[in-house]
Order: structure tokens, then sequence, then C-alpha cells
């Protein structure tokens, strides 16, 4: 049940884009088509979910037994860095078509502070295992950053499918491109708001 409610909670109740506003960029960027933009949270669900379990290690047996807990931002980017790198090398073997379509957006992974923000997230709530607050839970932390990439897909793709319709409609000037995507942006975030207080 405690996963159920860490999943409902990340997908809807407090999705890392729409409520914490964490990947920002990507979502504007990348979001003009739908299937650009799954393949965009594709590949930010599977780097948040590797940089989420190699950060977590990192954090509880390096950071911590040495104390150096002061590194740990410049650790996780260094982290997320390589795992930018190894997915891009696999989607430009696997998928060339969706590595161009990505363009200089699957570099910016590297840089999305979603998937920092949900490495830094996780440390920080502190997910316990049998109620030992010493004992971090590695499973809550891993459900959780799955939770978040695919409430972080979600929204990508629920916004590419309005933009692509948008495309079809009758838009005064002063509103056509990036002004009528941040109104759209921040309806599509105040429908999200309806799930406050579910969990």
């Amino acid at each position: 049940m405690e996963y159920i409610l860490i999943i409902i909670s990340a997908v809807f109740v407090n999705n890392i884009l729409l409520s914490q506003f964490l990947g920002v960029c990507p979502f504007l960027g990348v979001s003009s088509k739908v299937s650009t933009a799954a393949g965009m949270s594709g590949a930010v669900c599977f780097v948040m979910a590797v940089a989420t379990l190699a950060t977590w290690l990192i954090q509880n047996y390096v950071l911590v037994p040495l104390e150096i807990q002061f590194m740990q931002t410049i650790t996780f980017i260094l982290v997320i860095a390589a795992l930018v790198q190894m997915v891009e090398i696999i989607l430009k073997k696997i998928s060339p078509s969706l590595y161009q379509a990505l363009g200089i957006f699957l570099p910016l992974i590297t840089t999305n502070c979603a998937v920092l923000g949900v490495a830094i997230l996780v440390v920080s709530k502190e997910f316990t295992f049998g109620g030992d607050p010493h004992m971090l839970n590695l499973i809550e932390s891993v459900v959780y950053a799955i939770a978040s990439a695919l409430g972080f897909g979600l929204a990508m793709v629920l916004f590419a499918g309005l933009r692509e319709q948008m495309e079809l409609n009758d838009i005064p000037k002063a509103f056509k491109g990036l002004p009528i995507a941040l109104i759209t942006a921040g309806i599509l975030a105040m429908a999200f708001m309806g799930f406050s207080g579910l969990v």
C-alpha cells in the first residue's frame, strides 16, 4: 500500500514538472510532437531511475561514511552526466531517428534539473525501511524516482498532445507559439492541482 501511495503522490499530487516546476526546459522545448515527447520521457525515465539508484548507493555507502555530504551535488551531477552519455550512445545505435529528433535536448538531460532534483529529493525524503530512520529504503527510493519520471512523462505527453491540437486551431497572432504554450501549461498545472489532498 505504501508503494501505491508513493506512486500516486509522485505522478499526480506532487508532479515533478507541474507542481514542483523541475524540468521545464524540455517541457517547453521537446513537446511540439507527441512522438518526440514520448521519446524524451522514456530517456528521462531511464536516466532518472538509474541515476537515483546510483546516487542513493553513492550517498549511503561513500558520502555519508566518509562524512563528505557537501560533495553531494557535484557527485550527483557527474553520475547523471555519465548516464546520459550512455543513453546517448545506446539511442544512436538502437534508434537513430529518435536520436535525431531529440537533437540538442538529449545532452540537456545532463543539466535537466528534474533528474538532479529527484536524486536529491530521494536523499532528503529519507524513505525508511521497517521504521528504522537510519536505514534508507532503496526500493522505495527507486519507486519514487520511477513514479516521478512517469509523472514527468505524463505531463510531457499530455502537453504535446495539447500543442499538436493547438496547431489545428485558429489562435490570435499575439498568442501564437510560446505565449499560448505557457498559458496551456498553466492551465494543465491547475488541472493537476485538483489531485492535491488525494494522498
